[in-house]
């Protein structure tokens, strides 16, 4: 089980990454950030390929969807993976591959971008969409992890924490 959310500061340019999972050290797999270019997550099935990869097609100027798809072309795993984020311009870019494990979706919106996988249910998404766009007063970095926190808090992880 993976969540996480990738979003953009339109106040500050800033981007950042919040990740929640059972997998230990999910820091060192899931996130990728490049200053000037974007940020992504890449989970279920984790591919830091695919996320290195994605990076560097965004430098190139492809926008966040395009990026994604050619990251992942020639991938055999695709089907298992789920790659989502923004750019340095707030675009958001997601996939959700169709073998990952139930449930898994994922939600985009300017400047931010939510995905998951082996989750308690699409409340889960909801939820910390709902928490993230309600939280526009909080510093970037709370904003990040309340929108988390209220996803654990719709059921996260559908084996339990």
């Amino acid at each position: 089980m993976t969540w996480s959310i990738v979003a953009r500061d339109p106040q500050t340019g800033h981007l950042g990454i919040a990740v929640a999972s059972k997998v230990l050290a999910v820091g060192a797999m899931c996130p990728w950030l490049r200053f000037g270019v974007g940020a992504v997550s890449s989970q279920s099935f984790s591919s830091p390929l695919a996320g290195e990869r994605t990076l560097t097609v965004l430098a190139l100027g492809f926008p966040p969807e395009r990026a994604i798809e050619v990251a992942l072309i020639d991938d055999e795993g695709r089907s298992w993976r789920q790659i989502h984020g923004v750019d340095d311009q707030g675009r958001p870019g997601a996939f959700t591959g169709s073998d990952c494990v139930d449930w898994c979706g994922h939600w985009t919106g300017e400047n931010v971008s939510v995905a998951d996988n082996m989750l308690a249910g699409p409340d889960v998404v909801e939820a910390t969409v709902n928490t993230w766009l309600g939280a526009e007063g909080l510093a970037f970095d709370e904003r990040l992890l309340v929108a988390l926190a209220a996803g654990e808090a719709a059921g996260g992880d559908k084996r339990g924490k």
